[in-house]
């Protein structure tokens, strides 16, 4: 396992995290509780979690993993969690006021069992709340000892980029991370919110760097899902609905991904977590996963090192495809500066 620094701050973590939206839904507590041991034995250190997550159960089953193992176990880890989405069904249950993240964070704590947590991440862009306020109680609760740094997950290239700004501005605590979607799928970060996140100093946490199971290579062209898979059970379910993910895009970077593994005598999953891993900016890949067994396959892309060769098909295979411009060609051929020569 790599460590590396949550972005421009001292603390060291895992290049791999475990992410435990599974926990208390997909995943039981003895079964969560297998997966965070076998984690943090393999050497990683961040988990993360938010308090939307099964309606608060996934920090009570840390919170009892916590509360369960020795102090030598539990001192490795850094744990992050999440508060924006609403807690309850009240106008300030939700968003990032300073009323429903105070809120919101005393909550999480209580449910973890813990006086602090490592990283605190708002799960998203409030447009209604002033960003001067939320970052005013950010830097508040690592004052007060109730977090030691905050991040920003689901924000884009401009509103990452006012938070860092308005946070010297003010002389307050600035954020550390970023978590987006970032996977071979979904790329379109790399034209603005990734560039931002480097020029701020924000380390990237992917999450569904998988694609929501596709890149895993559980689905197949021109084959509905069916069974114990998440679009067998719900084909329509979210960003990675079979209709909406299953285009030409899709099966070419499956294909050649596929290809790779083949090659190399690993899984579908170890070459796509071991490309996003290796891509600038990033910190650590959130794995997430239902079983012991599934995690332990992921785990094993921390030892995969792609070649030239090798990322430049999936580059190829993967790559967007932006129109002209701003992003595409004639933008970039636009804004390019050479000296001499």
């Amino acid at each position: 396992m790599d460590y590396r620094t949550l972005g421009r701050s001292g603390c060291a973590v895992s290049s791999f995290c475990l992410g435990a939206m599974t926990f208390g839904l997909e995943t039981d507590e003895t079964g969560a509780h297998r997966q965070l041991d076998m984690f943090v034995e393999a050497g990683g250190t961040l988990v993360d979690t938010a308090d939307v997550y099964n309606g608060g159960t996934s920090e009570e089953i840390i919170g009892h993993w916590f509360g369960a193992r020795s102090a030598d176990v539990t001192d490795r880890v850094v744990l992050a969690t999440k508060g924006r989405f609403a807690t309850d069904d009240s106008p300030n249950g939700a968003g990032l006021s300073a009323r429903h993240l105070t809120r919101a964070l005393d909550a999480s704590l209580r449910r973890l069992g813990l006086d602090a947590v490592d990283l605190y991440q708002v799960h998203a862009f409030d447009p209604i709340t002033p960003m001067e306020e939320t970052i005013r109680t950010l830097d508040g609760f690592v004052r007060a000892g109730k977090i030691r740094y905050y991040g920003l997950s689901n924000f884009t290239g401009w509103q990452l980029t006012k938070a860092v700004h308005l946070a010297h501005e003010m002389n307050l605590t600035a954020p550390v991370t970023l978590q987006p979607q970032y996977s071979l799928l979904v790329r379109e970060i790399e034209w603005e919110i990734v560039p931002a996140a480097i020029d701020a100093g924000l380390g990237l946490l992917p999450w569904s760097p998988l694609g929501g199971g596709w890149l895993s290579g559980k689905y197949q062209r021109d084959q509905r899902p069916s069974g114990a898979t998440r679009l067998g059970e719900d084909p329509g379910r979210g960003m990675e609905a079979y209709d909406r993910r299953g285009v030409d895009r899709t099966w070419d970077v499956i294909d050649a991904v596929q290809e790779i593994a083949k090659a190399r005598g690993v899984s579908m999953a170890e070459v796509a977590l071991a490309w996003v891993t290796g891509r600038p900016g990033v910190t650590s890949t959130i794995l997430g996963a239902r079983t012991t067994e599934q995690l332990e396959a992921n785990l094993r892309a921390a030892g995969l090192r792609l070649s030239t060769e090798e990322l430049v098909a999936l580059d190829v295979a993967s790559d967007p495809r932006p129109a002209d411009y701003p992003y595409g060609e004639m933008g970039v051929d636009q804004r390019a500066r050479r000296i001499g020569g």
